[in-house]
Formats: C-alpha cells, sequence, structure tokens
C-alpha cells in the first residue's frame, strides 16, 4: 500500500527512523565498582557529587548506581548516553574530577557497548 500524502503519515513512520538511529548510537556502560573499607565513606560522599554533575551533562540519558544488597562495598552501575561524543566528553569531564582522585584506589568492572 502507497501512501499517497505523507503529511497523513501513520505517527509510526515519521518517529520511528528517529528511535532507530538513537538506538544505533546510543552508549551503554554497565556494571560494578569495589570499593575498599579504607575508601568506602569518602566514595559515597563524593558519589554525590559526580552523580549530580553526570546527569547535567549534554547527552547524559541514564545515570545509576546503587549499593549490592549482599556486598557494602559493590556499587552496581548502568549509565547511557545519547552517542559516542557525549560518553567520550563524560569521559574527558571526569578523568580531570575529585571523583578520579578520589577514586584512584576503586576497581571498576564495566562493560560498554
Amino acid at each position: 500500500m502507497r501512501l499517497k500524502n505523507p503529511l497523513f503519515a501513520p505517527r509510526s513512520f515519521v518517529i520511528m527512523p528517529n528511535l532507530w538511529s538513537l538506538m544505533l548510537s546510543k552508549v551503554i556502560l554497565q556494571g560494578y565498582i569495589l570499593i575498599s573499607d579504607a575508601d568506602l565513606e569518602k566514595v559515597k560522599t563524593e558519589l554525590i557529587v559526580h552523580s549530580k554533575l553526570t546527569k547535567e551533562e549534554l547527552g547524559c540519558l541514564v545515570f545509576e548506581v546503587w549499593p549490592d544488597i549482599n556486598n557494602a562495598n559493590k556499587f552496581h552501575v548502568y549509565e547511557e548516553f545519547i552517542d559516542q561524543d557525549a560518553f567520550d566528553n563524560h569521559q574527558a569531564r571526569v578523568k580531570n574530577s575529585n571523583w578520579a582522585k578520589v577514586t584512584t584506589q576503586v576497581q571498576r568492572h564495566y562493560q560498554i557497548n
């Protein structure tokens, strides 16, 4: 079936290409961090600032960090950025942040898609 007037096309024809391109270019980081007992309190404190700054970044779609229910030193991490440039900008900001200084001894176990 051919549409005679594209202005009257169902919304899905107009919206889906944009959603599809967003899904293809999105960068997702997920995994967990392990924090020593010695660093735990300062990392938890700095996480509040790090989370706020990350959520304010242009291109950040999701930023979630939550404690593991069985291990007080383990935190799960899930991040989504609109594209590789947004993710790269996030990494550059973090590299020179107080978060980077506070978490030098943190073990990171991430998967990036």
